[in-house]
């Protein structure tokens, strides 16, 4: 029988206090809206009282996002409640997140108080919370070094008092995977009524075991892990929700689910990677450059017979076309092969062999292998069979003129012209053909790469383009760099189907 497990995202709280990577309200917003699409129950939106930014964000997105529980933090206070519970007016589903520290560095250092007191304070926080709303969360912070008698005694008394959902963090990083799973489970046998709420993991990084810790407490008990998209977070960070969601997803044997499309995870890391300006690390878990790369030889070969070989996750459940075979000089001729394969190039096995010793002496030289390297060693074999060839290209483009592009081209010895205007001379170029070929084809990369310096340079244009579910590559090279990204264009559309006609699709 599935178990489900909730999620519940702190990118916006607690993923948010990282230096420098503070948003305004309308990127909230968007962020808030991509986790509901992802599919996170609960998106910790703030914490009112801290700010005017706080307050007035977590009131804009309880009114944005429709089914997801929206929570807001506070403190054990009277005065954080009240402005909390403001906060949340608009919500359709709202949660309350109140709490102490329960550790013997908080007690006695932080809140200079005793834990009878600390107690005392933690249940007439909730009771407070019960007023505004049904659904109340009670953080004991620094669970991860309190002693574990105590916060079951804290643990019980909340429950009590009426808390849905007890959350154990981890504030400082500090726990063993098996110390942290034990303490989720010593307080699933002391605690009377446990079973009346639900047991939550709030882990963090600082020893690089937070995954590993909120993994351990979720197999203890828990059913419900705070995370963050990337794993975003004061300090070392928090634990990664796509590392979490995977794992399981991975291990379908444990039998717990969550509600997360998977495959808006890569989406949704790389819109938070850009608003909060916070590069992925390449070799992340799940959502890093490398995650699904393969430069070794032997590696390459395996998971060209078979991905499941070297990846136990397919790109795809996550958002990501597909692996990635990166050359190098440790690389061998299956790798090359398919990757002339991807470039539209079928090559005989004397040749390959011919253009393979080639490359190895260019992948000692050079640290990263372009496709467009590639295809210069290959020799541009196709230029002359081109079934769609550039006849005419004239731009005009400056200061207060319209960017204007007319294009001649050749298709199969007929000629078609289209003149069109754009953002930039190379997008007027791209509409001029797109209005000849009348095919669907989305532009998804185009990249300008210089081969030489100065102002004479040869621009070296890769395209990568979409049509029908299919992806083609494009490339070409000239001190122009307009001329470079049309035929980089025209590249591509020559490796489809030259079944249709131009006048195909409308």
């Amino acid at each position: 029988m599935e178990d489900k497990l909730y999620i519940f995202d702190t990118t916006l709280r607690d993923g948010e206090q990282v230096p420098g990577c503070q948003l305004n309200t309308i990127e909230k917003i968007q962020v808030a809206k991509a986790l509901e699409e992802l599919g996170v129950d609960i998106i910790e939106a703030g914490f009112p009282i801290s700010s005017p930014g706080d307050f007035n964000s977590v009131r804009e997105i309880s009114k944005a996002v429709t089914w997801p529980t929206i929570c807001a933090l506070t403190r054990a206070v009277e005065k954080d409640i009240d402005v909390a519970a403001d906060a949340l007016m608009y919500a359709k589903r709202k949660r309350i997140h109140t709490g102490i520290g329960t550790s013997y560095y908080h007690v006695h250092y932080k809140l200079n108080s005793t834990p009878d007191e600390i107690l005392q304070r933690a249940v007439a926080a909730v009771k407070y919370a019960k007023k505004y709303v049904e659904d109340v969360e009670f953080y004991a912070e620094d669970a991860g070094r309190s002693d574990n008698e105590y916060l079951a005694r804290v643990v019980e008394a909340v429950i009590k008092a009426g808390a849905t959902v007890i959350n154990i963090p981890d504030t400082t990083g500090y726990c063993l995977p098996h110390e942290f799973g034990e303490k989720i489970k010593y307080l699933f046998e002391h605690v009377n009524g446990i079973h009346n709420a639900i047991i939550s993991t709030h882990c963090h990084n600082d020893l690089g075991m937070a995954t590993a810790n909120t993994i351990s407490g979720v197999l203890n008990g828990a059913r419900q892990v705070e995370v963050t998209i990337n794993g975003i977070g004061e300090r070392a960070g928090n634990t990664a929700l796509e590392e979490v969601v995977m794992a399981f997803k991975s291990h379908k044997e444990l039998n717990i689910v969550t509600n997360i499309n998977t495959k808006k995870i890569y989406k949704t890391s790389r819109l938070v990677s850009n608003l909060m300006n916070m590069p992925v690390q390449p070799n992340k878990a799940i959502v890093g450059r490398n995650a699904f790369a393969h430069s070794s030889g032997i590696h390459q070969d395996g998971v060209l017979k078979n991905r499941e070989n070297y990846e136990i996750i397919d790109p795809k459940d996550v958002g990501i076309n597909e692996s990635s075979i990166v050359l190098t000089a440790r690389s061998g001729r299956a790798a090359l092969k398919h990757r002339l394969e991807i470039l539209g190039f079928k090559i005989e096995k004397e040749k390959l062999d011919q253009v393979y010793q080639e490359f190895l002496k260019l992948a000692d030289r050079k640290k990263d292998i372009k496709d467009d390297d590639i295809a210069m060693l290959v020799g541009d074999i196709r230029k002359e069979d081109r079934r769609i060839k550039l006849d005419y290209l004239q731009v005009v483009t400056g200061k207060n003129l319209v960017p204007m592009a007319t294009v001649r081209l050749n298709i199969a010895g007929e000629k078609f012209t289209a003149t069109e205007s754009g953002n930039g001379p190379v997008d007027a170029a791209i509409k001029a053909v797109k209005q000849i070929i009348r095919r669907k084809v989305i532009l998804e990369e185009f990249l300008i790469q210089a081969i030489t310096r100065g102002s004479d340079d040869v621009g070296k244009v890769h395209m990568q383009v979409e049509y029908g579910g299919q992806i083609f590559h494009g490339f070409a090279a000239n001190t122009d760099i307009i001329m470079a990204s049309t035929e980089a264009f025209l590249d591509a559309l020559n490796k489809m189907s030259p079944q249709d006609t131009p006048e195909d699709e409308e």
